[in-house]
């Protein structure tokens, strides 16, 4: 269906790809992986048309539809919320005239290439759409999606101006698999997805009728999903034909392969040489001699591939706790008459590990920093056990850095109290190297901007960690770095997360929180899941 044919692709000095080539083809269901700045956003926006390689092309068939879902940025106003999502069957014309189109092509076509059966399944999920369009086909569809998405059914006639920016982006979605483009291209589509929605999204997509791109720093969604990987690394593009776990498999043992081959290669290319320097002198192995050498010259020499930096992550020693750590009691917090939780009681003992849960909105954040003891609440009590000390890593801190500082003067704002911080130390061990401590932080990405969160976090010993979105922005490798350090971290957590295979990996309990209501589960949260299926059931 999308051709990519020998694409390079430079900007300034900086070599993006080096002859990469690839087939989508029609339901295709792809991971596309690599760590940040790797190229994966240039390599979508190729696909869409935005990008022009230098050399090589994008073959596209007209026919064939691109659909596109940003990690951030689209915002709607003006309209209901169920007039904005029916403007994705808007198109009902132009998919008769594309229909009518290809029919003409399949006169033409050769009926034994693959081509034309690839058309012919498109032209079955046209027919499909075009179905779609009758009214009361077209209203439950949109219910159907819009609540997957999280929308109870009373917010269909809200102005969708009064939605905030994680709504936005559902939105956004919604319209995107109600409109169902040949390719849909999907760009951390579960950022702002509760874990609810993310297992609604996953089922959905499983039936999709097109093909599937996925950019998605979430290891456990890309696992659901995909059944196919695409691997951005140095320049280069290699494919993996399953999941990304068959990926990391793969990868390890080819890299495995390189290794070993560049070792024999390295004791042949010895070998040889000792011959020539040997023999170089005996008239009688001249011709034997000067064969070894054009071997030589003519052989392909076997470079292992470079291995990618990788960020190292360490919390400071914790102090030593009381068995309590926080206590809420009869706790009640609002915003204006919005009452986010009332009469909330909660108990954090030491060593808990703690993923908070729950849909968008329901006052997950609100708690973590309330726990944080960074937000104020109308009534009851928050103590504090005598020896806790509390670590707080905000959801938007990462763009709250001050714009005007250097990376290492920002992480030394923060640890004038702790003589034996090592800022520099720090930034070293999460990729920030020689002259990078001072660039400005107003020109990193948001990868490189939470890296500089967590490095300011890693300057003050604690014993109790709250954490809100801590992975946004850090690609699959380095959450299982962040994994790890919070394993070997002696304190106490709460994290709150949408990120279920991270989460999993670290957490021991469940935190559910509904409207005025909380509870403790002990298990991680994919067991979390299959309790709620069994429970709505």
């Amino acid at each position: 269906m999308i051709f990519i044919k020998d694409v390079h692709l430079a900007f300034g000095h900086k070599k993006l790809f080096s002859g990469i080539a690839e087939t989508i083809g029609p339901k295709d269901r792809i991971a596309l992986v690599g760590s940040n700045g790797s190229g994966k956003t240039t390599f979508l926006r190729m696909l869409m048309g935005e990008v022009v390689p230098d050399e090589g092309e994008v073959e596209k068939p007209d026919y064939a539809t691109v659909g596109y879902l940003p990690q951030d940025g689209i915002s709607v106003k003006g309209c209901t919320l169920r007039e904005e999502v029916a403007k994705a069957f808007s198109g009902m014309t132009e998919l008769q005239v594309k229909l009518d189109d290809a029919e003409k092509k399949l006169g033409e076509m050769d009926p034994e290439a693959e081509e034309f059966y690839d058309l012919i399944d498109l032209m079955g999920a046209w027919e499909e759409q075009l179905a779609s369009f009758e009214p009361e086909k077209m209203n439950s569809r949109i219910e159907k999606v819009m609540t997957g998405m999280g929308f109870p059914l009373q917010d269909m006639n809200r102005r969708v101006d009064e939605f905030s920016g994680g709504w936005q982006m559902r939105i956004a979605l919604g319209k995107l698999l109600l409109q169902g483009p040949s390719l849909l291209i999907l760009d951390e589509p579960t950022n702002h997805l509760d874990v609810v929605s993310q297992n609604w999204l996953e089922h959905y997509l499983k039936k999709y009728q097109g093909s599937i791109l996925i950019i998605s720093h979430d290891r456990a969604f890309l696992e659901s999903v995909t059944e196919r990987t695409i691997e951005l690394k140095m320049g280069s593009l290699n494919r993996y034909k399953g999941n990304y776990s068959f990926y990391l498999e793969e990868s390890a043992a080819r890299m495995e392969r390189q290794r070993k081959a560049y070792v024999n290669q390295k004791k042949e290319i010895q070998k040889e040489k000792e011959f020539i320097n040997r023999f170089r002198s005996n008239v009688k192995k001249a011709a034997m001699v000067q064969s070894r050498i054009k071997a030589l010259e003519k052989m392909e020499i076997v470079k292992p591939e470079a291995e990618e930096k990788k960020i190292y992550f360490r919390f400071p020693p914790s102090p030593p706790a009381s068995q309590k750590v926080v206590e809420l009691e009869e706790m009640s917090k609002a915003y204006g008459e919005n009452r986010v939780f009332e009469g909330l009681d909660l108990r954090i003992e030491k060593g808990d590990r703690i993923a908070v849960v729950g849909v968008n909105g329901a006052g997950k954040s609100t708690l973590a920093r309330i726990l944080a003891g960074v937000e104020p609440f109308q009534q009851g009590k928050r103590d504090v056990g005598v020896n806790t000390v509390i670590g707080y890593f905000a959801q938007h801190q990462a763009e709250e850095l001050n714009p005007a500082n250097e990376v290492l003067s920002e992480v030394e704002e923060v640890c004038e109290n702790n003589p034996e911080a090592n800022p520099r130390a720090a930034l070293g061990a999460l990729l920030f190297s020689g002259n990078e401590v001072f660039k400005k932080t107003s020109v990193l990405s948001g990868g490189e901007r939470n890296r500089v969160a967590l490095a300011k976090l890693l300057m003050t010993p604690c014993n109790f960690l709250v954490m809100d979105e801590p992975t946004n922005h850090l690609d699959i490798r380095s959450k299982e770095v962040l994994q790890e350090a919070l394993n070997l971290f002696s304190g106490t957590a709460l994290i709150v997360s949408h990120d279920r295979s991270f989460l999993d990996g670290v957490v021991t309990k469940v935190l559910e929180i509904s409207t005025n209501t909380a509870r403790m589960l002990t298990c991680n949260v994919t067991e979390y899941m299959e309790r709620l299926e069994i429970e709505t059931v």
